[in-house]
């Protein structure tokens, strides 16, 4: 199978300087042959609110679930706040479970997290994993990426450094890739 898996990432943080955001970054070059990752932004959702929804499509939702239901998978990389998700990453994934286009369902998705404390966002990523089932989202159990301590494994230019974290992460994105085509392969 030949056709490119076009994997559309998301960071839970809206934090320039963000290491989830880095990690995303660090993805595309660590990319397995035959995969594009395409970042999107989550800064021009607004809250979800049933009375915006149903006063007509709005643009910036409407691009977003777009660009999802192009994709072929999702990479989400995410802090943990208060033992959960961000309130952006849980905002978008409500939008995009909404309307007659729900385009996380069926779609496989890999999980990682940076952090600068030591648990790596373990915790959050239990969290996502309970938002997934709702979502029909067929998420990944391994590998598993938790990039803890993360202040000491990218650069003041965001970039990461750290080889034992890009070997983890091209696990991850080679196991991604590979569920990816075995969906594909059968739908």
């Amino acid at each position: 199978m030949n056709s490119e898996i076009k994997i559309v990432g998301i960071a839970g943080s809206l934090r320039r300087g963000s290491y989830n955001k880095a990690a995303l970054r660090a993805a595309i070059d660590l990319l397995p042959d035959g995969a594009s990752l395409e970042i999107l932004d989550l800064a021009d959702l607004p809250f979800f609110d049933e009375d915006l929804e149903a006063a007509g499509p709005v643009p910036a939702v409407e691009r977003f679930k777009s660009k999802l239901a192009e994709a072929d998978a999702l990479l989400i990389a995410t802090p943990e706040y208060n033992y959960s998700l961000p309130p952006a990453l849980k905002n978008a994934l409500d939008w995009a479970s909404r309307g007659q286009q729900t385009p996380l369902a069926g779609k496989p998705v890999a999980i990682m997290s940076a952090s600068i404390g030591r648990f790596g966002g373990a915790r959050v990523q239990y969290h996502l994993r309970q938002v997934c089932v709702a979502l029909k989202l067929q998420a990944l159990t391994s590998p598993e990426v938790f990039i803890s301590e993360a202040h000491e494994k990218f650069d003041a230019e965001g970039r990461l450094t750290d080889e034992r974290t890009k070997n983890s992460l091209k696990k991850l994105l080679q196991a991604l890739v590979d569920q990816t085509r075995k969906i594909k392969q059968y739908n």
